[in-house]
């Protein structure tokens, strides 16, 4: 599925991208015990959130950049960079 936002979108339309290709990464995830929360869409810039499992996970900064990141900047234009918000 492929989320497309248009330039000029409104931020809940992005946000709701963002969620959409966050859904589909999310139950590979939840295979080892965790799960992700999106937090925000700024600037281009994802804030998320990592549970369960990821959290302390020493590959979590590998699913953050070589899979979340990667997908929304395939799925969702304009996304430039992604933070993980801890709790």
């Amino acid at each position: 599925m492929a989320s497309s936002v248009p330039p000029g979108s409104s931020s809940s339309a992005i946000l709701a991208s963002v969620e959409a290709v966050v859904a589909l990464i999310r139950p590979s995830i939840q295979l080892d015990g965790g799960d992700v929360q999106v937090i925000s869409v700024e600037r281009g810039v994802v804030r998320l959130r990592f549970l369960g499992a990821c959290i302390g996970c020493p590959s979590r900064l590998h699913t953050l950049r070589g899979g979340i990141l990667k997908a929304l900047q395939e799925r969702v234009p304009g996304i430039v960079d992604i933070e993980e918000v801890s709790t």
